[in-house]
Formats: structure tokens, C-alpha cells, sequence
């Protein structure tokens, strides 16, 4: 393609290449805030502590934990071919959660900035012969450098929110710039497709949303039975993924039900764990008795609200809560992943903002498996209905596990879409 850059990219190189004096200072702030890996600043900068392996390899850019999740089945199949695999990701939670589920053949490091020669040096380094970013990182620079290496380039779990579609209108030139420069664009749904098609991508096909494809989290038995044994017979609201303003309508709700549910227990697990201490602070400033779970605390007979602050601890929260809440929802967020809960058996309340996940709520909702509501009076409203009958709750949950599955099939063909690319590495296409 024509190597000129529009001229909102050629404005964002200089920029980003300017900004590198800056970028040791800011990374040290991010790091004494926890936002950064500490002892492994230096891949930041696109340096690597190991040598490149020999033979293919493939570069796979996951921004954060939830993108990461989605793909680690396609990470295992992959890898299973012995094929080098390189995985990037951008956060501390991302490269733990990397260290703790990746195959061990596969290799972890953090992205580098968004500098011109912190990815040259990068790429130079791993030199890849493919390389597949999941759903919507597409920083400029990563994409531009890699196209100029002529490396093979596939949007994996493509999607296009409302917001990014509309910004995008102001800065086309751009956006079809790097688009143009992708092999293969592989869309979560059929919007995302028609979408990335009208910013650019010349090949876009609709494969599913590899999230639908992920096991149900898991979870420990220990901890399980635990709660369980903390919990007893007491009647149980869950929300999961909060973000700011859906606890406090949380503890509108539990206001509202505690004196027709007695014993009742609300259980919140915010989208963002160092949040729990302030949620509880303001679940004590009315009056409510609150356990902190990053406080090793179980809830006691006398807690009304149980703070789940700690990561990876869906699986259980699911597990545990006849009836969720699906945060990211009632505020404009777009809406937390509501696949979980659906495969793990929870009846799923969600408020209006679901942009993030539209097409499966909708099927959720369609199939009764999921119940909308626009404010925390009807979220009340709903959970009593399902507190009340355990029918419709089984029946909503049943709904939710069969729309899930239904929509199942991602991972088959995303393979199948990858697999001419896979069949060129084996061939000896490489730049080992």
C-alpha cells in the first residue's frame, strides 16, 4: 500500500517520538502506583531479558486480562503445533494471570510503549512472522512498524464500540490507513464486521466472539465450600464487575429488601478491586455490617454486605449467587461480560448500557435469559421476583446456559480462518 501516512498519523509519530524522553519518568509514577511490572520496566522500552527462539514465531498482543482470557484456548491450540508463540499484554494483572495460565512453551512480555524506536527495537529483537492483535488495540505505531517488516498481520476478536466508530468518523484517513495494512480482519459479530469493512479492513469475516468459546472460570473447592458453610441458608444478591455507582445502587436494593428477605446477604465484586475498601466505607456510612474478602474475612451471620475485593474470583462469586447483577451497566460503561455467569448456572440482571456485549444480550434477553432494568427501584424488583421463585430463576438460567451455547463455535473458526497462515509458518516462512 501507499507508504505516505495520512496527516493525523504523521502528527501522532513525531508526537510519540518526542514523548520518549518523558516515558522513564512516567513509567517510574505508574510503577510506585502498582501499574507497572517493576523489575521488568526495560520491556516497556522493547527490551527483552530472552533470546528470540528459533524457527516461526508468532506474536500474539492481548491489551488486558479480560482479552487476554478470550484467546487463551486459541493460545493452547496453537501452541500445541509447535509453533513459537509471543504473548504481550499491557498490565500487571494481565501478566500475572499470563505467568499463572499460559502453556509453558509459550512466551510472555509487556508491550512496549507506543514509541517509534522502543517497537522498532522490539521487533528487531523477536523479529515475528505473524501476528495477530485481539480485539481493538490498534496503536499506530505497533501496526505501521510491523507492515514496514512486511509481517502478516490478523485482527482477532475484532470489535468497533459506538464510542470508537463515531471518533474514528473524525479521523478516517487514519483508521483506514492502519486497517488497510491488516491481512485479515476476524469480527466478533456481525456489527463489529460491518463496521471495521466501513473504516478500511479489505477482509473482514465474522467469526464469533471467541469469549463464548472460554471455559467457565474455575474456581477453588476449598474457598467454595467455605463460603458456602459461611453463607448457609441465607437468602443471596450478587454483583459482579461494579463500576463506581452501581454499589451504592446495590445498597439501594439491599435496603429495600432486607425486610422482606430476612438474613438477606448482598455480595459485590467490584470491576476494580482496590475499590472495596472505599465501597465498604460507604456500605458502613448507612449503617450496614460489611467483611472485607481481601481481608481474608467470611461473612458472618451478622454481614450485610460481603466486599469480594480480590482478582479471579468470578468463578466462585457464579458459583455461590443464585441471582447476578452484571455490572458496567447502569453507568455508561457498555456492560461487563455476562457469559460467565450464563455458563456457570446465575440468573442475569443487567441495566440498559450494554453496548460492549449488544448482540449477546440481546440474545440473552430474547431467550428471557437475562432481564434488563433501568434503574436500582427495578433492580430491586427483579431480584425479588427470583428470590421469590425458584422456578423462574432455574428457567432464566437454563435460557442463558443454552443461548450461550448455542452461540458457540468461535475458536473452530478462527482456527480455520488462521489456518493458511499456520500452514505458510510450517512451510518455512519465517525470520529466523
Amino acid at each position: 500500500m501507499n507508504e505516505r501516512l495520512p496527516g493525523a498519523l504523521r502528527v501522532y509519530r513525531l508526537l510519540s517520538a518526542a514523548a520518549a524522553p518523558f516515558s522513564a519518568p512516567v513509567l517510574a509514577l505508574r510503577r510506585r502506583r502498582g501499574k507497572e511490572p517493576g523489575e521488568r520496566l526495560p520491556e516497556r522500552r522493547g527490551e527483552a531479558e530472552f533470546g528470540r527462539p528459533a524457527g516461526p514465531l508468532i506474536w500474539l498482543h492481548a491489551a488486558s486480562v479480560g482479552e487476554l482470557v478470550s484467546v487463551l484456548p486459541l493460545i493452547a491450540r496453537i501452541a500445541a503445533r509447535d509453533v513459537g508463540m509471543l504473548v504481550t499484554t499491557g498490565t500487571v494483572t494481565s501478566s500475572e494471570v499470563a505467568g499463572e495460565r499460559l502453556p509453558v512453551n509459550v512466551i510472555h512480555q509487556f508491550v512496549p510503549l507506543d514509541v517509534p524506536r522502543y517497537v522498532q527495537r522490539f521487533l528487531d529483537h523477536w523479529r515475528p512472522d505473524l501476528a495477530l492483535f485481539v480485539e481493538s488495540d490498534l496503536w499506530p505505531n505497533r501496526i505501521i512498524e510491523a507492515a514496514r517488516r512486511r509481517v502478516p498481520m490478523i485482527l482477532i476478536n475484532g470489535r468497533v464500540s459506538d464510542n470508537s466508530y463515531r471518533r474514528w468518523q473524525y479521523l478516517l484517513a487514519a483508521i483506514v490507513n492502519l486497517l488497510q495494512r491488516f491481512d485479515l480482519c476476524l469480527a466478533r459479530s456481525a456489527t463489529d464486521a460491518e463496521r471495521l469493512a466501513a473504516l478500511g479492513a479489505r477482509q473482514v469475516v465474522n467469526a464469533g466472539d471467541l469469549k463464548l468459546d472460554v471455559p467457565a472460570p474455575p474456581c477453588g473447592e476449598a474457598e467454595l465450600a467455605a463460603l458456602r458453610r459461611a453463607i448457609g441458608d441465607r437468602p443471596l444478591i450478587a454483583a459482579a464487575s461494579t463500576h463506581e455507582g452501581e454499589e451504592g445502587a446495590m445498597l439501594d436494593v439491599h435496603a429495600r429488601l432486607r425486610a422482606t428477605f430476612p438474613g438477606l446477604l448482598t455480595l459485590i465484586a467490584p470491576r476494580h478491586p482496590e475499590r472495596g475498601a472505599g465501597i465498604a466505607a460507604l456500605a458502613a456510612s448507612r449503617g450496614l455490617r460489611v467483611a472485607l474478602r481481601s481481608r481474608n474475612e467470611l461473612p458472618a451471620p451478622v454481614t450485610e454486605v460481603y466486599v469480594a475485593d480480590t482478582m479471579g474470583e468470578l468463578g466462585l462469586i457464579y458459583r455461590l449467587a443464585p441471582v447476578v447483577f452484571v455490572g458496567g451497566s447502569l453507568v455508561r460503561h457498555g456492560g461487563q461480560n455476562p457469559i460467565e455467569p450464563a455458563k456457570l448456572g446465575a440468573a442475569i440482571l443487567h441495566g440498559p448500557h450494554v453496548w460492549n456485549f449488544a448482540e449477546i444480550y440481546g440474545a440473552l434477553d430474547a431467550a428471557h435469559g437475562a432481564g434488563r432494568v433501568e434503574d436500582a427501584t427495578r433492580l430491586a424488583a427483579g431480584f425479588a421476583a427470583l428470590l421469590r421463585d425458584p422456578g423462574a430463576r432455574w428457567r432464566a438460567a437454563e435460557a442463558a446456559r443454552a443461548t450461550v451455547d448455542g452461540l458457540s463455535g468461535a475458536l473452530e473458526r478462527t482456527l480455520a480462518a488462521l489456518e493458511p497462515y499456520l500452514l505458510q509458518l510450517r512451510l518455512g516462512g519465517t525470520h529466523a
